[in-house]
């Protein structure tokens, strides 16, 4: 009878164990989930501030539709990405960081454009904007980073396997040397 006392108590311990890897694991892929949809927020944000932005810019830079239509397009990409996940919106953020590049280069070229106070309080919220999108992509990495851990850690791989708990992609710009590389704007 106390062999099968040990038994049961070994059991409700193996029980209360794997329920606690389990919680743990769904606890940290809604943090995550979380994560993500704090980043689509951002990227959303900033993406309602462009065409603001633009149109500021084209009053003063009439002439660089191209500049102007390379961000819409590149604009209109992030925001079918998002959905996509991570490794698709992480590409289509490091294209649309490049041509942000070139419209800010062009927006260099005027200085009244940059005395506009309209101007001003656009690329102060775009700036804010890039601070959270930061933010949130670390916090979201951060997530990714404990939940891949604990997946793979042991015991807690073997409860992940059995609930189908998979690792995440964590969210990084693609092609850095294009968003390192300076643009090129020709006012010819």
């Amino acid at each position: 009878m106390s062999a099968f006392i040990i038994v049961i108590v070994i059991l409700v311990v193996l029980a209360l164990v794997c329920m606690g890897i389990y919680n743990s694991l769904v606890r940290l892929k809604n943090r995550v989930d979380e994560a993500w949809s704090d980043i689509t927020v951002q990227l959303k944000r900033r993406s309602d501030l462009i065409p603001n932005l633009v149109e500021t810019v084209k009053g003063y830079a009439g002439h660089e539709e191209k500049v102007f239509t390379e961000v819409t397009a590149a604009r209109s990409g992030l925001m079918k990405a998002v959905g996509q996940g991570p490794e698709a919106a992480a590409k289509a953020e490091g294209d649309f960081e490049h041509t942000l590049k070139s419209l800010f280069a062009v927006s260099e070229a005027y200085p009244q454009l940059q005395a506009n106070d309209n101007y001003k309080a656009l690329m102060a919220e775009l700036t804010d904007t890039e601070d959270k999108i930061q933010a949130a992509r670390r916090f979201y990495n951060g997530g990714v980073r404990e939940l891949n851990t604990k997946i793979e850690s042991f015991p807690d791989s073997i409860v992940a396997s059995m609930f189908h708990f998979g690792k995440r992609q964590y969210f990084e710009v693609q092609d850095r040397a294009a968003i390192e590389e300076a643009p090129k704007v020709n006012f010819n």
